[in-house]
């Protein structure tokens, strides 16, 4: 079962119906694209509800989504009851619910990040602000999905920031460098690492524009070096996991550092509990067997040394295009029906649905993200051109992309 209804969620169920043993996916809520590989029921009124239909429905493994359900507790639910399922505890998922709370164990980890002054009120944060040179970073401590963090280059934007995401802030130094997506899997006491990956957070080309929950993304095996992945892996991602079963919180699930490579080696900006959108995307993409032994693995049900599993993932990068409603991300417009996608599957690239409604046979936009369509090439070149290929079949009123995902990676080609 899988729990949400985005373009993350449709990239999960599409793998995940692929992989040997698995007769059938559910999702909750779902989407048009993932009713075309299995069963979606309405989104129950509570925690304790999403338990009751993996009982009813016999699911063998529930794999989460969306950060919300994580930090409410669903996973202390399911594990009270028995019910085998992919993601951190309530107490874990505090690392992604708090940003407070994630800078402070950032601090007790040892773990490398920005200089921070953490805010419980305008007063204190306006009085933080004196202490940090423009450009200057202002984060909600609770989630936002994706939205909630601003870089503000003058002092009327930052004081702005301050009274539109306050009360409790994370007021934090600008740090310079390409950020990445670095995404591994935990059982509580081991990682498996995912391959890095790029998310697009700004709405327009050359990252102008409001943050986003994601424009794209690519993977293409080349956005960090070995040697970069194993300092990210043994200075942060290893010491959180550490870290927290010493605290008694034990982390399960997928365990995302969003990174900024510095010149003085890798930061984190932030900890989620849960696999990125469009991240995802592009992974899933990639994967072509050992996903559900992984997923396995991190509930419990299987328990192998990490290192021992025999997981196949293809070299050839991906690229994942959003395509958004007109709008976005403030006033995303819904209702505008979608035509292309059969073309754009034509032609080789695989759509996610993300925001989109079925309504009596006519698909239609229902959100800010609409669909995610992704394509994969022997080079990043070849999967930017089959991606972009595809995009151009699809059309909706009011469509929005970015024309330039994964440009910048092609520098990594030339030499």
């Amino acid at each position: 079962m899988i729990i949400g209804g985005g373009g993350r969620e449709h990239a999960l169920a599409w793998r995940l119906r692929q992989e040997p043993g698995v007769t059938a996916v559910i999702a909750c809520p779902g989407n048009p694209g993932i009713s075309q590989i299995g069963r979606t029921f309405p989104m129950p009124i509570d925690l304790g509800s999403y338990a009751d239909l993996a009982e009813r429905e016999q699911v063998q493994l529930t794999v989460v989504g969306p950060e919300a359900p994580l930090v409410a507790g669903i996973v202390d639910r399911f594990t009270a009851r028995r019910l085998p399922i992919v993601g951190p505890t309530q107490a874990a998922a505090r690392l992604e619910g708090s940003k407070i709370f994630a800078k402070e164990f950032f601090t007790r980890a040892n773990i490398p990040t920005a200089r921070s002054i953490q805010v419980d009120s305008a007063v204190k944060a306006l009085d933080a602000l004196k202490h940090f040179p423009l450009p200057v970073v202002i984060k909600a401590d609770g989630l936002a999905a994706g939205k909630g963090v601003i870089v503000a280059q003058t002092p009327a934007e930052a004081e702005d920031a301050v009274l539109k995401l306050g009360p409790a802030l994370v007021i934090e130094e600008f740090l310079e460098g390409e950020e990445v997506s670095f995404i591994a899997v935990s059982n509580g006491s081991e990682l498996f690492p995912l391959e890095a990956s790029q998310d697009h957070k700004r709405l327009d080309n050359d990252d102008f524009g409001p943050n986003t929950g994601g424009m794209g993304a690519y993977c293409d095996g080349r956005i960090v070096t070995s040697a970069e992945a194993d300092i990210i892996m043994d200075c942060i991602m290893l010491p959180a996991i550490r870290r927290m079963a010493v605290e008694g919180t034990p982390f399960t699930g997928f365990l995302y550092a969003g990174l900024m490579m510095t010149a003085a080696g890798p930061k984190v900006l932030e900890f989620n509990v849960r696999l990125g959108d469009p991240e995802t995307q592009v992974l899933m993409h990639r994967f072509t067997a050992g996903f559900l032994d992984l997923l396995q693995l991190s509930a419990g049900i299987i328990t192998i040394p990490a290192f021992s599993l025999r997981t196949s993932i293809r070299s050839e990068p991906s690229v994942c295009v959003v395509a958004a409603s007109a709008g976005y991300p403030e006033k995303p417009r819904t209702g505008d029906p979608i035509t292309g996608i059969e073309a754009a599957e034509s032609l080789g690239a695989t759509v996610f649905h993300a925001g989109t409604t079925d309504a009596g046979g006519t698909l239609s936009t229902a959100g800010g993200r609409v669909l995610g369509i992704t394509a994969s090439g022997p080079t990043l070149q070849a999967a930017i051109d089959a991606t972009y290929a595809a995009v151009s079949q699809i059309h909706f009123t009011g469509m929005h992309v970015r024309h330039d995902i994964a440009r910048k990676g092609l520098k990594r080609w030339l030499t």
